[in-house]
């Protein structure tokens, strides 16, 4: 008779912890249920066409004590949509029925690839990504702006070449000018190089731009956190042949060393003259000069690791030139603005 009652007491608690059980891998199906996600929009800045955004992200967060089960995420643009989306894990346009653990989360990444067409001028690409769960829709935004460009892949220009600005120049890979070649660049273009992407000029390059329509040199990830990162490229490159070398109201900004001339002049002219221009934000050095020669008027080169090294001796004249470098997020002003030996 004894044991009666502890028999008794071992199965209600074993019918408890049955219970408790139960409650805990059971679903929320409340229309009220707390779903939290932490992005409204994602916005992609410029994106050119074919060479594809970086990928951004948001968390779909259950802030409930029971699971909550996720009926759809879907991207409402389909399989036609320019953007790709991955939930947990998973590359896909729609996932059906996707439980969340009771205080958890996934996360869902987003990339955009856009597609060549005729437009000029900047675009608007859009799209959403639906969730829903117990008969709500929530919806998360997808903004990009898009733009087509002159996409130039490992190229080697020969003759005598003009770029105008009716479209960005795109450089992957790397650019060069071939020893006899020239390239002049008119107005306002822009000329955007990726992370691998040196602009070599073994022969003459000619830059014209003017006080309202400035020549721009910088790298091809224009987002937010990356549009004034130095060393987003490498640079201009002005090689041994090079010769005749004329800038004008160029900036040249966010490379890891902005404009390296190597080796004395093949003729009586300076290798490089630069004109009214802007030498901003390099990582390693501004101006970076070897045994060669070098004429700048009217510039500013600011805020990079080095701004101007003058290395091996060499020919150089700098006149009504503003050198300065403050400390930012990404540099530290610790060394001088000019350095020279021979």
């Amino acid at each position: 008779m004894k044991r009666i009652p502890i028999l008794l007491c071992f199965f209600t608690f074993a019918f408890c912890l049955f219970l408790a059980s139960c409650k805990k891998d059971s679903f929320i199906t409340s229309e009220f249920a707390q779903l939290n996600i932490n992005a409204d929009t994602l916005k992609y800045d410029t994106v050119f066409t074919t060479t594809g955004s970086i990928t951004k992200s948001f968390k779909i967060i259950n802030e409930n004590n029971q699971k909550l089960r996720l009926s759809k995420v879907k991207l409402m643009g389909g399989t036609s949509s320019a953007y790709k989306m991955n939930v947990d894990g998973a590359a896909t346009h729609e996932i059906n029925n996707l439980d969340i653990e009771a205080n958890d989360s996934i996360y869902v990444f987003v990339s955009v690839t856009i597609n060549p067409n005729a437009a000029n001028l900047p675009f608007v690409v859009s799209d959403s990504i639906l969730i829903n769960y117990n008969g709500n829709n929530r919806y998360v935004q997808l903004q990009a702006f898009g733009q087509n460009a002159n996409f130039l892949r490992n190229r080697v220009l020969t003759g005598n070449v003009v770029w105008t600005n009716n479209l960005p120049y795109v450089i992957l890979g790397s650019i060069r000018i071939d020893t006899t070649a020239s390239l002049t660049i008119q107005p306002g273009c822009h000329i955007y190089s990726h992370a691998d992407a040196p602009f070599i000029v073994d022969g003459t390059l000619i830059v014209n731009g003017t006080h309202a329509n400035d020549v721009v040199f910088t790298g091809d990830r224009l987002d937010e956190d990356y549009k004034d990162l130095p060393a987003s490229w490498p640079g201009i490159y002005f090689r041994g042949s090079s010769k005749n070398n004329l800038l004008t109201y160029a900036v040249v900004k966010n490379a890891y060393q902005a404009i390296v001339t190597e080796k004395p002049s093949v003729n009586a002219n300076p290798k490089v003259i630069l004109h009214q221009c802007t030498i901003d934000n390099a990582y390693d050095a501004g101006i970076l000069c070897v045994n060669s020669s070098l004429q700048a008027d009217n510039s500013l080169i600011s805020n990079c690791g080095n701004n101007i090294i003058l290395s091996y001796g060499g020919v150089y004249n700098f006149t009504h030139c503003t050198v300065a470098a403050y400390s930012t997020n990404y540099l530290t002003h610790k060394t001088p603005v000019l350095n020279v030996n021979n």
